[in-house]
């Protein structure tokens, strides 16, 4: 794979050459490879197969967590979360001791209790993380979903961007089962406040708890807005925004 460096962007495939944009820029790559029938079949390449079985199941496994966040994770992800997520489900799939190779998996990989310390803490936006943004202790009551974060002044413990005039805070509880695909996601009501010296200490409960089996997760969102004359603006389409998995249940 080579960086492709001219005034003319190309994509595309010219005869043995691929060209193609990435976040990185144009790259440009040769044609080639083993056939797919092969590896379909050829018994030399069943470790191939079994690599991508999983591979295709842990990709899967990032893309339900994503649907099942919903409006959440649209308002604060960035530019590499899919491949960010599933190298984290990755490493959760490989927890899983009781599956043949080729057919482990996240929802028996989450069985084993390291699986905690894997997901415990993901920034949905790498650029935007909950430590980088808010100074103050931050607890979870995982019966109801309760999140409280110690009084703090908003000026002196948060990193707001330039521009920014007030922000919010929304927690979600979600339950889901990557076996099954099921989940359920609630969510508190969305707590707007102005960025100025004055203390705080927000307290943010779900509307309820989700009824669907599984593993639960408990989630942070901040939001960074600028209001003129009343009306409340975000700020580079949520580039700064935080939405942090706070604990697992």
């Amino acid at each position: 794979m080579a960086k492709l460096k001219s005034l003319i962007k190309l994509e595309g495939t010219i005869e043995d050459l691929t060209f193609y944009k990435s976040a990185d820029g144009y790259f440009v790559r040769t044609k080639g490879g083993v056939s797919k029938n092969r590896i379909m079949n050829d018994p030399a390449f069943a470790r191939t197969r079994e690599n991508g079985a999983e591979f295709g199941s842990i990709a899967l496994s990032g893309k339900l967590l994503r649907t099942a966040l919903g409006p959440m994770v649209f308002r604060a992800k960035d530019s590499k979360l899919t491949s960010r997520l599933v190298k984290v489900m990755g490493q959760i799939k490989n927890l899983d001791s009781v599956s043949a190779r080729g057919s482990r998996n996240v929802a028996e990989g989450l069985n084993n209790s390291s699986s905690t310390s894997v997901l415990e803490g993901f920034d949905f936006n790498a650029k935007a993380t909950l430590g980088s943004v808010l100074n103050s202790i931050v607890t979870v009551d995982v019966a109801t979903g309760t999140v409280s974060i110690a009084a703090y002044n908003p000026l002196e413990q948060m990193r707001s961007p330039e521009g920014a005039s007030h922000f919010s805070l929304q927690v979600g509880f979600l339950n889901i089962d990557f076996a099954t695909g099921a989940y359920e996601l609630t969510q508190s009501a969305k707590e707007i406040y102005t960025l100025e010296h004055s203390m705080i200490a927000p307290v943010l409960t779900p509307v309820g708890t989700p009824t669907v089996s599984g593993t639960g997760m408990h989630f942070l969102l901040i939001e960074f807005f600028q209001e003129i004359n009343g009306v409340s603006y975000m700020l580079n389409n949520g580039a700064f925004n935080v939405l942090h998995l706070l604990k697992m249940s």
